[in-house]
């Protein structure tokens, strides 16, 4: 019984780190086990080789992805869904088996027959450039995932503490990669210090030095934070903006039939808010049945409700503009936009969506690979990405805000193209109504937690069916739900008053004037041991030749 579970062990581990990093996701937010992660890992590759570390790694970022990612399973659309949640899932997984085989290369002891006593003989000084390393290999895994193939930064473990407001203040400097290095540093270091604890039980104090470094700069982080919150520069106006939240089921979304009901609801939904007298009005992500720019009706019901209530509006809706002479669907390119309205009813600008959802947006190769159109509800339509960032300027209430549409907001390196030393706050318009109740809005909202803490501007999200709300620059989200209940997911508006930073006093981060220059440093390294690592297999494969 003793020799299975020893055999079972790495298996075992894996799973739980699997199981800890799946249930450390928001909304489950147990988000203490995500420190463990790593160490469970480690543990899990004690004395294995790293082909099988590859397979360990796989197996538990595997399990990790298909817990973060069962609201895929809520897609109408259930063929896609499976194989969606399932591919994803397997895709993701791949990175944390990378990080496992690349650590257990470049500390070639974990492999060892022996790899406590070998562990215990590198010396304390080598174990902390070891722990520095896997955290580091870490972070330029989450950086490549955020662009590789268009990029899928869901999951990076660092925002599984988007509750832990002073700590996350570091991503003004790195970036959320930051807050995910120092969990990876700090579990692998108490990782060190097990092993150290175990095999000396007699030295008490011995396994301590291992934590020191860590910890000195988990309270240097924390020091950083609390300063950051104290010094948060005063309130020079608050911006009252309606949100309205129609909470449309996807389904409903793509029956043509509800075109006019779903219209009439965004209206009188409209006019309950606009009886307050808001400054702004926000739609969210393709909200609008028909194109406000060509359809006639369209058109002109929204430009009598804001020339009725003097007021401008932000609406999400398809797009489109000729690229060619003829009439087929070629010379037509569509987009997923943001209009900006003024209070006559005119199309004062708009911002196209640069940054498309594989499979929900547009088919990749579906020239060559037709059969791939049955596996989507698109078809065999789609959209064109946008040129370039939105900044839409609204002129009587001197207001600048940048506009990131759908996802658009989890990806790190696209909200600092939306602001510049002039803009207020940022815009989040996005359809989450594919999801329908699930674990997606939470997430979502998590991640969009760091783009305001990394630019240091406000950021207004406007949900078809969930986490319609505002986050500060501190990253604390708030009114999340409507009244005094606890429910996000239904029909209705919402009225927040967005505090602005006078313009002398709007800050500029580090991270916002050098986006992802830490994630960078940690990649160029990953790619420099991954090189010499290849490089010393390459020669002994040669030698052995010879």
């Amino acid at each position: 019984m003793q020799a299975r579970l020893i055999k079972l062990r790495p298996w075992l581990l894996a799973i739980m780190a699997g199981l800890c990093w799946g249930l450390s996701t928001p909304k489950t937010s147990w988000n203490g086990l995500a420190w463990m992660v790593p160490a469970l890992s480690l543990g899990a590759v004690l004395g294995q080789s790293p082909a099988r570390a590859l397979r360990l790694g796989w197996i538990g970022g595997f399990l990790a992805q298909l817990i973060a990612l069962r609201w895929l399973l809520n897609i109408p659309y259930p063929s896609g869904a499976i194989i969606g949640w399932i591919a994803l899932s397997a895709y993701v997984a791949l990175y944390h088996a990378a990080w496992l085989w690349l650590v257990v290369r470049t500390i070639p002891q974990l492999s060892h027959a022996d790899p406590t006593t070998q562990w215990l003989a590198a010396g304390r000084a080598t174990r902390l450039s070891w722990a520095l390393l896997a955290a580091t290999h870490w972070v330029a895994g989450e950086m490549f995932l955020a662009r590789f193939l268009g990029g899928f930064p869901w999951t990076p473990i660092g925002v599984t503490q988007y509750e832990l407001i002073p700590l996350i203040q570091i991503s003004d400097v790195t970036g959320v990669y930051g807050v995910s290095f120092l969990m990876v540093w700090f579990s692998v270091s108490a990782f060190s210090a097990g092993l150290v604890a175990t095999r000396q039980p007699l030295k008490q104090r011995t396994w301590m030095w291992e934590m020191i470094p860590v910890l000195a700069a988990l309270v240097l982080c924390m020091f950083h934070g609390l300063r950051v919150i104290r010094a948060t520069p005063p309130v020079g106006r608050t911006l009252k903006i309606a949100l309205v939240q129609p909470s449309i089921p996807q389904t409903l979304i793509w029956d043509e039939r509800e075109n006019d009901s779903r219209f009439t609801k965004l209206l009188n939904l409209s006019e309950l808010a606009l009886a307050t007298k808001p400054d702004l009005l926000v739609w969210p992500e393709a909200s609008v049945p028909k194109m406000v720019r060509y359809d006639l009706a369209t058109g002109k019901a929204l430009a009598e409700l804001v020339q009725k209530h003097n007021v401008w509006a932000v609406v999400g809706t398809d797009d489109a503009a000729r690229v060619g002479p003829g009439q087929t669907p070629a010379d037509v390119e569509y987009y997923n936009a943001a209009l900006l309205i003024d209070p006559t009813g005119f199309i004062r600008s708009s911002y196209n969506k640069r940054n498309l959802v594989i499979f929900g947006e547009y088919i990749p190769l579906l020239k060559y690979l037709p059969f791939l159109k049955y596996f989507t509800p698109i078809g065999e339509t789609g959209f064109t990405p946008g040129a370039g960032p939105g900044i839409l300027s609204v002129p009587s209430i001197a207001a600048r805000f940048g506009v990131l549409i759908c996802y658009e907001d989890i990806f790190p390196q696209l909200a600092p193209d939306s602001v510049d030393d002039d803009t207020d706050f940022l815009i989040n318009l996005t359809n989450n109504g594919w999801f329908g109740e699930a674990q997606a809005q939470w997430q979502h909202a998590a991640l969009s937690i760091f783009r305001a803490i990394e630019n240091r501007r406000p950021l207004v999200r406007c949900c078809n069916n969930g986490l319609t709300c505002w986050v500060d620059t501190l990253g604390r989200l708030h009114d999340t739900s409507f009244g005094s209940g606890s429910d996000i997911y239904g029909e209705g508006f919402k009225i927040v008053e967005v505090p602005l930073a006078p313009a002398t006093q709007r800050q500029t981060t580090f991270y916002h004037t050098h986006p992802d220059w830490f994630a960078a440093l940690c990649l160029l390294l990953t790619v420099t041991k991954l090189g010499r690592i290849l490089w010393k297999c390459r020669r002994r494969k040669a030698s052995l030749a010879g």
